[in-house]
């Protein structure tokens, strides 16, 4: 049984990838980085889809929460003052505008700094035409 909360990105993505150094190097929080690639999406209870979709927190009991929610759950586990602003991303009003701040930039990812066209999330449109 894991004892502490495993962050699953895309570790395809430059921009993702350096995200999560950054996290390591500053932030410094209690969890483990796993790419999705190298993963066991079944074990952690997560689909490929949403782990090529959003950033996921998983915790050790299995609760598994995505984007915006993943990235304060990242701050609430860091050291020093970043908490606060964790908790802060976890209520209303500042939870819609992370929500929609980490849609935007998920989105563009690819246009991100250090990012290149293997960081674009997939079209599920298209693959569903």
């Amino acid at each position: 049984m894991r004892t502490q909360p495993v962050l699953v990105f895309d570790g395809d993505c430059g921009f993702c990838t350096s995200s999560v150094h950054f996290a390591e190097g500053r932030l410094r929080p209690r969890c483990d980085f796993v790419p999705w690639q190298r993963a066991d999406l079944q074990a952690l209870g997560i689909t490929q889809e949403r782990a090529e979709y959003e950033v996921l927190w998983v915790t050790p009991t299995g609760t598994v929460y995505g984007g915006a929610r993943a990235v304060a759950k990242i701050l609430l586990s860091a050291g020093r003052g970043w908490p606060v602003l964790g908790a802060s991303l976890m209520l209303p009003p500042a939870r819609w505008v992370a929500q929609g701040a980490y849609r935007l930039i998920a989105a563009n990812r690819h246009r991100m700094p250090g990012g290149t066209a293997a960081c674009a999330l997939p079209d599920r449109r298209a693959q569903g035409a």
